[in-house]
């Protein structure tokens, strides 16, 4: 299978504290030669000064001066590497049951996530949990990675045990493709190059397995959806009557000559050209960012939505929503918040908590009437005027919504629309 170079995979790592997340990070950029010269002197002076004898892979994603004093990982940390096959974001998330909002917020973009498990403990309550997480985010590929296997004799009884473990409980969500992969991080067995010491396992090693990743299915191709951003008007010599809609494509195509309409209004037209800085283009897709130009002359601004015809969204001032709650304020129903959808920005309240998830033993409840920093909960929200979205199980971008706290213009929630 060939795969385009320019493609990005955003992943995220997830593990309880102490699984090797960051050691695993730190591993991938070194072999894969990912690290500038004097980033590689900093760390290699920094671990001599404490005494390791080689270099504290952790170091390379550890960035706060908290993290590296405890040597845990508390906030995400982004870290960006490039292969001859790809390029990679990746979010470094804590393992902490307090940080769940951050699991959530490094995850909620992500192409694939990377679970670790310590081959000596096997499948703990935090590993459920993240897979949780994993799953209500639509996270379309999860690798669990069986990490130090050097400290079980590379033992293929323990790794297999870990795989009988974790299918067990993950046949309950919805996740589409979970692969396995025994190594060592601090060592490098199959991370980057395949490893000596586990002869028996035949499959690729990690690096391998995330630059063939076939991600391009992953998004929406079927469900037309333009947010507009702005209305383009230059009234300048060559573009005096140019009335162009930008955005980014957030899925589906749209050609030339196809029937659109423009919600809420329901106003029908046909695209005229599709334009972008390099000129015109016959077809837009996911997750391009163009200007479309229409035959008709209809009143078009920020936070309406242009799609198919014959293919609508949904379109309501009531939805249900999955949220996980960022800001340590508590909420409260009938709360007023500032709504964010796709380019649309309005008023809202959250009408009803409909039940809570409980992180540890991931059953709902429905006891309490508010919400605390790391809930993640079903509610209600109703909004001032009518919202055009898919469920976030269709469509990641026309499924997600942000809460902005009206009086300190912080993001309170994130949540996905059901």
């Amino acid at each position: 299978m060939q795969i385009d170079n320019n493609q990005l995979l955003r992943f995220t790592t997830a593990g309880s504290v102490d699984d090797g997340k960051s050691t695993l990070i730190g591993r991938l950029l070194y072999d894969s030669k990912s690290i500038f010269e004097d980033q590689l002197r900093a760390i290699e002076n920094t671990s001599r000064r404490r005494g390791h004898d080689g270099i504290d892979l952790a170091l390379f994603t550890d960035g706060l001066r908290d993290e590296r004093e405890q040597g845990i990982t508390i906030d995400v940390a982004y870290r960006y590497f490039t292969t001859p096959k790809r390029k990679f974001i990746i979010a470094d998330t804590p393992g902490h049951i307090q940080y769940t909002r951050n699991m959530v917020t490094g995850a909620s973009t992500a192409n694939a996530a990377i679970i670790l498990v310590d081959a000596r403990h096997g499948v703990i309550e935090q590993t459920k949990r993240h897979a949780f997480i994993a799953s209500l985010l639509q996270i379309p590929h999860i690798i669990v990675c069986v990490n130090k296997m050097d400290l079980v004799d590379f033992n293929e009884e323990v790794y297999s045990k870990v795989i009988k473990e974790f299918e067990e409980f993950s046949s309950k969500f919805m996740i589409k493709d979970i692969r396995f992969i025994p190594l060592s991080a601090l060592l490098g067995d199959n991370v980057v190059n395949r490893s000596k010491n586990m002869e028996w396992y035949q499959e690729a090693p990690l690096l391998h397995t995330l630059e063939t990743l076939h991600i391009s299915s992953d998004i929406n191709k079927i469900d037309a959806r333009f947010p507009v951003q702005t209305v383009l008007r230059p009234q300048r010599e060559g573009f005096i009557d140019y009335r162009g809609y930008a955005g980014r494509v957030s899925s589906g195509v749209f050609r030339t000559g196809d029937e659109v309409s423009v919600i809420p209004s329901g106003l029908t037209s046909k695209i005229k050209t599709i334009d972008t800085f390099d000129g015109e283009l016959e077809e837009a897709y996911a997750p391009m960012s163009v200007s479309i130009t229409l035959d008709d002359d209809i009143d078009i601004s920020r936070g309406d939505m242009i799609v198919r015809s014959k293919n609508l969204p949904e379109t309501s001032q009531d939805i249900e929503v999955m949220l996980c709650w960022l800001n340590r304020t508590p909420a409260k129903p009938k709360a007023k918040y500032t709504i964010m959808h796709t380019s649309n920005e309005q008023k809202a309240i959250i009408k009803e908590i409909i039940y809570k998830i409980d992180i540890n033993t991931l059953k709902s409840k429905s006891d309490g009437t508010t919400l605390c920093m790391n809930d993640i909960c079903k509610v209600k929200i109703r909004t001032t005027k009518p919202l055009m979205f898919d469920s976030y199980r269709e469509n990641r971008t026309t499924g997600s919504i942000i809460l902005i706290d009206d009086a300190t213009n912080e993001t309170a929630a994130a949540g996905m629309i059901v």
